[in-house]
């Protein structure tokens, strides 16, 4: 990694660890995505309030959060769209770069931290894989001219019918290969679905070999999320990316420091659970 680079991982990680907080979910088009996410000026304010590590976003929204004077989280910005979250499946799949030909000028001029981008695996849809590593060599070329840290999402992906919105599935002997694909391909920082067995968490996180981030998914009971990340974090992962695990819930902020208590701070999920209890 280049020295440059450093400077913008520095910012995003704190002695290694991170949590982003996405709320890019505009971007796929889906209504049950934006459940929570209707007033984004209140959400932005209130998560800057929170100070989590970073706040993900797309180049529509960065705006909120870059406009702040004073401390706040790092910027990270989606570079992609598709698809690919649709509960209906299409008879075209894709995923496209926002801005093919300069895809990261947008990151450059809202001073991102990082930029993000998906690498789909979707049975029996082998064009959107192209498309998605056709994307990642645009970014990779741009991010070693410009400096800029790239966060690759590979997600093996539930074929047609199996779950709302091709939901993503656990399976470590599927998501390993996927992984090292995307280091492969020039990966910075890794974020990728937990393990159906947290225990095997560990195997993602060595197939890596760069910060590996865990994909929140869709919102679960508070208990059972904030365990499983202290277990995820037990195996290696240097934090989280937690969309519906944050904004869906009935206080945000609370999540927040439940979750930062984790990561930073080596909590158990009894105790981030208390934290966020007792406010």
């Amino acid at each position: 990694m280049l020295v440059s680079n450093k400077v913008r991982m520095n910012r995003l990680f704190q002695h290694g660890k991170c949590l982003d907080v996405a709320i890019d979910h505009g971007i796929a088009n889906e209504p049950d995505f934006l459940i929570g996410l209707e007033n984004i000026e209140g959400v932005i304010k209130n998560l800057i309030a929170a100070q989590p590590d970073a706040i993900q976003v797309n180049y529509g929204q960065a705006d909120l959060l870059q406009q702040v004077a004073g401390r706040k989280p790092a910027l990270v910005m989606r570079t992609d769209v598709g698809n690919a979250y649709n509960v209906a499946r299409h008879r075209e799949m894709w995923a496209v770069l926002h801005n093919p030909d300069e895809p990261i000028l947008a990151a450059l001029q809202m001073d991102a931290a990082a930029v993000v981008v998906n690498l789909y695996l979707i049975p029996d849809e082998p064009g959107i894989f192209r498309m998605c590593v056709e994307n990642i060599g645009r970014l990779r070329q741009a991010c070693d001219r410009y400096a800029m840290p790239l966060m690759i999402e590979p997600l093996v992906m539930a074929p047609a019918g199996q779950g709302a919105a091709y939901g993503s599935l656990g399976d470590v002997e599927k998501i390993v290969p996927l992984v090292r694909l995307a280091r492969e391909l020039g990966a910075d920082i890794i974020k990728a679905d937990p393990t159906e067995n947290v225990e095997d968490f560990h195997r993602v996180v060595e197939a890596a070999r760069c910060p590996t981030l865990v994909r929140g998914g869709g919102k679960g009971e508070l208990a059972p999320v904030l365990a499983k990340s202290a277990a995820l974090m037990a195996q290696g992962a240097s934090g989280m990316v937690y969309g519906r695990n944050v904004y869906q819930h009935d206080n945000p902020s609370r999540v927040v420091k439940a979750l930062m208590a984790i990561i930073h701070q080596g909590a158990s999920g009894a105790e981030a659970l208390d934290i966020y209890q007792q406010g």
